[in-house]
C-alpha cells in the first residue's frame, strides 16, 4: 500500500477557515496525517513530492456540469470532460440530465453512470431530471432513480411552471430525503431573454428579461419549499433584488441553500460588448452592481456554493446572430484561475473562496470530501496561484472550446490534481 507525503505546502483548511503552512500524508485513497510542519521528520512515504510553498486544497466539486452524452457526444464526452476537470483541479463533478434524451429512467442513469466510470479520471455523480422529458407535466420515478445513484433532481432551466406539478413533485422528494435543485426563474416572463432589461440591452436591441423574474421564481420556489419542507438547492442566483428572500428562507429555518456562477461573479452584462456570443449565458450577464452583490453573498455565507455550470456547445452553435446563438460556456478547466481574479482583487479570500467550491457543495450532497482532515478522502489540488498565463481556448482539453476568457491574462495554474489518492494530473 503506497504512501505518498505532499510537503511544503500551504493548506487551505475549509472546516476550520484557516490557510497554514504544513503538509499532507495520504495512504489508502485518504489523508492519513496532516502535519503543521513543512518538512516533517521522520515521515516515511513511497512518494515525497515538494509543494515548494505553493497552495493545497480540498479538489472543487462542480455541480451543474453538462456532459454530451449521451446525444450530442460531439460536444463534450466523459472522457474529454473528465480530462478537463483534472486539469482544472475539479475532482467531482455533478452532471445535469439535459442531455438528449434527458435522464429520467433508472435505465438511462445506469448508462451515464457506466460510461463515466469507464471514461472519466474524476469522480462523477449523476442528476436526473424531476419531471419526465423536463417537460414540467409528470414526476419521475425519483426513488427507484435515487436507488440508481441520482444525488439530486432538476429539470435545469425548463422551469417547472405549474405550481401544482412542482409541489407534488416536493412532496414525494421529502418523503424520501431527496435534493430538489431549482432554477429561479418566472418562465414566462425570461422566454427568450438574451440580457439582461436596462440601457445596454435597449442600445443593442437585444430581447432582455427584468432582475425580478428571478426574484419571482425564487419567491415561488421558496413558498413550496415551506409547504411541503423539502430540501431545495437554487442553482444560480445572480441578481441583488432575489438576496433578501433567499435571506427570509435561511432565516426562517427552511433547508435552502443557494449558489451561482463563475461567469455571473466575474462577468458583467458590458462584457457582451458587440454581441460576443461566447458571453451569452443562462441566466444573462448582469449588471455590475448585481455582480458585486453577488459576491458579497458568497463572503458572507448567503450563497453557499460556485460552480462553472460547464456547458459545452459548438462553434456551429455559437457563430449565429446574439439572439439565435446557443447560451452557455465551458468552465471545468477555467474556473479555478478565473475565480482568483476575486481572490488577486481582494474580493474573495482563498478559504472562502474553496468553502464555495467545495466543502460546501460536498456537504450539500452528503460527500465527505471537500475538506483537509484526517480520515478525508485525498482529493487535492495543488495549484500556483500567482502563476500568470494567457488563456488559449484551443489548448483546454474540451472538445467544444466555447469559452468568453479566450485571450484574457489571468493568473493561477492548477499544478496537479489527486482523486483518491491517485494523481490524475500533473502539469
Amino acid at each position: 500500500m503506497t504512501k505518498t507525503l505532499i510537503q511544503n505546502a500551504r493548506l487551505i483548511d475549509t472546516e476550520a477557515n484557516a490557510l497554514r503552512e504544513g503538509s499532507v500524508l495520504i495512504e489508502a485513497g485518504r489523508i492519513a496525517q496532516i502535519f503543521e510542519d513543512t518538512h516533517p521528520a521522520g515521515v516515511s512515504a513511497d512518494e515525497m513530492i515538494d509543494a515548494g510553498g505553493k497552495h493545497l486544497a480540498p479538489g472543487i466539486v462542480d455541480i451543474g456540469v453538462k456532459i454530451g452524452e449521451p446525444g450530442e457526444r460531439h460536444k463534450e464526452s466523459y472522457g474529454t470532460a473528465g480530462q478537463a476537470a483534472a486539469a482544472g483541479g475539479v475532482t467531482t463533478i455533478v452532471t445535469r440530465p439535459d442531455t438528449n434524451p434527458c435522464i429520467d429512467t433508472p435505465e438511462s442513469l445506469e448508462f451515464i453512470r457506466r460510461r463515466a466510470n469507464e471514461a472519466a479520471p474524476v469522480n462523477v455523480l449523476p442528476m436526473a431530471a424531476l419531471t419526465k422529458g423536463r417537460e414540467g407535466r409528470e414526476m419521475t420515478e425519483i426513488g427507484f432513480l435515487m436507488d440508481a445513484g441520482a444525488v439530486a433532481f432538476t429539470d435545469c432551466t425548463h422551469v417547472v411552471a405549474d405550481s401544482k406539478v412542482m409541489n407534488r413533485a416536493m412532496v414525494y422528494a421529502k418523503s424520501l430525503d431527496a435534493l430538489v435543485i431549482g432554477h429561479p426563474q418566472d418562465p414566462a416572463l425570461s422566454k427568450g431573454a438574451a440580457a439582461t432589461s436596462g440601457k445596454f440591452a435597449s442600445l443593442r436591441g437585444l430581447p432582455a428579461v427584468s432582475p425580478m423574474a428571478e426574484r419571482m421564481g425564487l419567491d415561488r420556489d421558496i413558498a413550496l419549499v415551506e409547504m411541503t419542507g423539502v430540501r431545495y438547492h437554487a442553482d444560480i442566483i445572480t441578481t441583488a433584488r432575489a438576496l433578501p428572500a433567499l435571506e427570509r428562507a435561511k432565516a426562517n429555518g427552511f433547508d435552502v441553500t443557494a449558489g451561482t456562477t463563475m461567469h455571473h461573479l466575474t462577468l458583467n452584462e458590458m462584457d457582451v460588448a458587440d454581441y460576443r456570443t461566447f458571453f451569452k449565458v443562462t441566466p444573462p450577464l448582469r449588471s455590475e452592481d448585481d455582480r458585486n452583490a453577488i459576491v458579497a453573498a458568497i463572503r458572507d455565507g448567503l450563497i453557499d456554493m460556485i460552480g462553472s455550470y460547464h456547458t459545452p456547445q459548438d462553434e456551429e452553435s455559437k457563430r449565429l446572430p446574439f439572439e439565435e446563438a446557443a447560451s452557455g460556456a465551458v468552465g471545468l478547466e477555467t474556473m479555478l484561475p478565473v475565480l482568483l481574479r476575486l481572490y488577486h482583487s481582494g474580493e474573495l479570500d482563498l478559504t472562502t473562496l474553496f468553502r464555495a467550491l467545495s466543502l460546501n457543495p460536498a456537504k450539500r450532497l452528503g460527500l465527505d470530501c471537500g475538506r483537509l482532515s484526517e480520515g478525508a478522502p485525498a482529493d487535492l489540488v495543488l495549484f500556483d496561484a500567482d502563476k500568470p498565463i494567457i488563456l488559449d481556448r484551443f489548448k483546454l482539453q474540451s472538445k467544444s472550446k466555447n469559452t468568453p476568457f479566450d485571450g484574457a491574462r489571468l493568473q493561477g495554474k492548477v499544478l496537479g490534481t489527486w482523486v483518491g489518492g491517485t494523481r490524475v494530473y500533473q502539469a
